[in-house]
Parts: structure tokens; sequence; C-alpha cells
């Protein structure tokens, strides 16, 4: 017999509070307070910016201000993305045992072949593109990611059923390394809509979801029943939303280092995403760490990895990076979705090289 999977729809929410719910359900779902669950979500006009970026190089913040464009940090990793009620998110949360396998590169490939499943009941030829995008004709119709923590994995994407290119493009500052990847000259040029796809036969939220739901009950090999937001979990989310999640130091707590001398910066670009390594050095040789800072729009699991990885990183002389890495990835209960070990060591590297002739 198959395991449940509750279905509810929490509709558009504030941003920040939408992030606070997604979490709230993670803690609840860890404590067995919950069964496994989709959640459909919208936004209003928001700006959400992944959980190891910095907010000012990923977002056109006058411009968000101008329009009222709320500003959120997601507690997943990924890039920074603009949603508003015109676009469907989703959210699975799922025990481990649940799942086909345990590692996320797979269960991503699994969850993705069964959300392209179902929305090519819409009469879209909707395809999963490896590592954590669907697409239709080689143009993105929705972008995922996740991670484990424990044994809940928490997965989420979007479906772009109708959206503002312009007004896209003119919140967020897409890095151009991102679109010479896809040899585009605009973000806009990466995506589709089913809007855009289907004109007048565009089909309805609920009708998306209802091909979502079927497509994650083939693929996933579980029986959705349709349920409701318990009050627990609401006020777990208040919580979190007035405690982290809702204050600004939270949205804004990457800062980047200023330039200036004894400050290396060192950016890599991979198929998965971009790393860029931050390093404050230290000593009479300027050549031990005193500090480092990783941002980027990957995905790692779990997110608190990267701080770990800054902190192994502290007080390291530079000739022992390479080594120390080893070691961390080695040991530490890592899994990544977007980029590997080779694409930190990388941006490490240039970092350090920028060093140029300090001795």
């Amino acid at each position: 017999m198959s395991e449940q999977l509750r279905v509810i729809d929490s509709g558009v929410i504030e941003g920040r509070l939408n992030i606070a719910l997604g979490q709230a359900l993670v803690e609840r779902h860890q404590q067995g307070a919950l069964p496994n669950t989709l959640r459909f979500l919208r936004f209003p006009p928001t700006a959400l910016i992944g959980r190891h970026q910095c907010l000012a190089q990923e977002v056109d913040l006058e411009f968000c201000r101008q329009h009222d464009i709320g500003l959120a940090r997601r507690i997943t990793g990924g890039g920074a993305i603009f949603l508003d009620p015109g676009q469907l998110g989703w959210e699975l949360v799922v025990h481990r045992s649940a799942l086909r396998g345990c590692d996320l590169t797979e269960v991503a490939r699994t969850i993705c072949k069964a959300a392209a499943a179902g929305l090519s009941q819409l009469g879209v030829d909707a395809r999963f593109r490896p590592r954590n995008d669907i697409e239709v004709d080689g143009r993105k119709i929705s972008g995922t990611g996740g991670f484990f923590d424990g044994d809940t994995l928490f997965f989420q994407g979007t479906v772009l059923v109708d959206l503002d290119p312009a007004l896209m493009v003119s919140a967020l500052k897409v890095a151009k390394a991102k679109l010479d990847k896809r040899e585009l000259d605009s973000a806009a040029q990466r995506i589709v809509t089913l809007k855009a796809l289907k004109g007048d036969n565009c089909p309805s939220m609920a009708t998306v979801q209802a091909s979502l739901v079927a497509g994650f009950e083939e693929g996933l090999g579980l029986h959705a029943e349709t349920g409701e937001l318990d009050d627990d979990t609401r006020d777990l989310a208040r919580k979190l939303f007035d405690e982290e999640i809702g204050r600004d130091e939270f949205v804004d707590e990457i800062e980047l280092p200023k330039h200036e001398p004894g400050v290396l910066e060192g950016e890599h670009t991979g198929p998965g995403g971009t790393v860029r390594t931050y390093l404050r050095l230290q000593g009479p040789r300027q050549n031990r760490i005193a500090s480092a800072l990783i941002t980027g729009d990957f995905f790692v699991t779990p997110p608190r990895v990267v701080y770990d990885l800054e902190g192994a990183l502290r007080g390291l002389p530079l000739e022992q990076v390479a080594g120390t890495l080893d070691c961390f990835f080695r040991d530490a209960a890592i899994e990544v979705l977007s980029v590997e070990k080779e694409d930190f060591l990388q941006s490490l590297q240039a970092a350090i090289s920028s060093r140029g002739g300090v001795e």
C-alpha cells in the first residue's frame, strides 16, 4: 500500500512568511507531527535569493523599492528568482524512506521527472534537464532544488504559468556568466511560460496543480489526499518569521567584504552554478586565512555545511587549503546537487591566485 501524500494549498502569502512556512513544515515533519506533504504556494511580486547569496549582488534593490517588490531569502540554495501570483510554487516535505533513492541527485531526477510527466498532461512536451530544471523545447518552465535535513527531504519548484519577463529582468541582476553558459543575450530568452505555449488555452492554476499531483502520485508512488494547514504549523511559521526569517538581518545577512588590501576574491562557474570565494588574510606574510566567505547559486546538503567549511578554512595557511578541502568533503556528511568539491576548490584557488606577488 502506497504512503500518503497530504496536499495543501496555502494560496498567496507574503514572501518571507511563505519561506517561514516551508521551514515550519520541515521542522514539524522531523518531529513526526506531520505526514509527507505537498504544498502549493504563491507569492505577491517578490525577489527571492538563494540561501548562500548576497542580496545586493543579485537584486536591483532600488527598482524593487520603487515597484513594491518584496525581498526574501530562501532556506534552500540556488539562484535568485522573481515570483508573482502568475507563478505556481510547490514544495515536497517527504521522509527519506518514501523515496526510491537516498542520493540527492537521484532523488532530484525522480522528482523532476514526475513533475515533468504531470506538466506534460497539459499538452506540452515537458522534460527533465539535469541537474534540476524542467524544460519545454529547451526553455525553462520550472526550476527546482532542495536538501535533506536528517531523514526529511525538502524539495521545491516553480511552474511559470504566466510572467512579465521584463519585470523579472529589471528586478534581478542576472550574472553575465550564467547567460554566456546558455549562449543567451538575456534571462528572458531562457524561460517560457504556459501562457506563451498555450495562449488562450492556458490552463487554470487548479488544473496545473491537479496535473502535478497526478505526476507525483505516479512518479513517487504516493497516494495524494487533500488536507489543510494545521494551526500548530501556522504558529511555528509565525514564530520563525518573527525571530529570524522575516527580519531584514536574515535577508541581508551575507555582506561582501570591501575591496581592500588583504582581501582576495575568486570565482568559478561550472555546469552546476557559480561559487564565489572571499578570503581575508592575516599574518606578517599575509599567508594565513583570517576569515572566509563562500557565496553562490549552488545547492549543498545540509545548507549549513557551507558555514562549517568557512570555519574549517579560518586560520589555515594558504598552502593547506587543498588538503583541508579534501578532508572536509571526505569526513562531513555532504550531498551536492549542483556543484562538486572541485568547484569549491577552483574558486578557492582563483582567490589565492589573485594574491599576486605578496610573499
